[in-house]
């Protein structure tokens, strides 16, 4: 994947919150906007153009969960609680505080932006399928 496009309510909104976390704001127009992460981008495209661009009509609740997540990984568990902070900060809504993961060697946390699209911070310390396969990309 190189792109994760989120259907934006309040294009705007949603930039200055993303933007205010530091990352790379690379387009920047009224309808659609696109931030660079490590090896994709994160694009944000007003929804009523993102439905007739898709040929489809949104169907997802207006707030709440939607049933998927997209994660941030960091390299050290010290920088999951950092991003909490800075995310707490910009207004984002924390859903799941800092904790030593169960299932991997690592941390976790949770968060929902402006739009209640949650995100998923996290640190894989080494070992496991999961964060083999996260390295893995990481060097494609």
């Amino acid at each position: 994947m190189t792109v994760a496009t989120l259907g934006a309510r309040d294009v705007r909104k949603l930039r200055d919150f993303y933007a205010g976390l530091g990352w790379p704001l690379l387009v920047d127009s009224e309808e659609f906007v696109a931030f660079g992460t490590q090896g994709a981008l994160l694009a944000l495209f007003a929804l009523r153009e993102l439905e007739a661009d898709a040929c489809a009509k949104a169907s997802a609740p207006e707030t709440g969960f939607r049933g998927f997540t997209l994660a941030i990984n960091v390299e050290s568990r010290e920088r999951v609680d950092s991003t909490v902070a800075a995310i707490r900060s910009r207004g984002g809504r924390i859903t799941k505080e800092p904790v030593d993961a169960t299932l991997f060697d690592g941390r976790s946390a949770y968060f929902a932006d402006p739009e209640d699209n949650y995100w998923e911070i996290v640190y894989f310390g080494g070992g496991g399928e999961a964060g083999e396969a996260i390295r893995r990309i990481g060097k494609e």
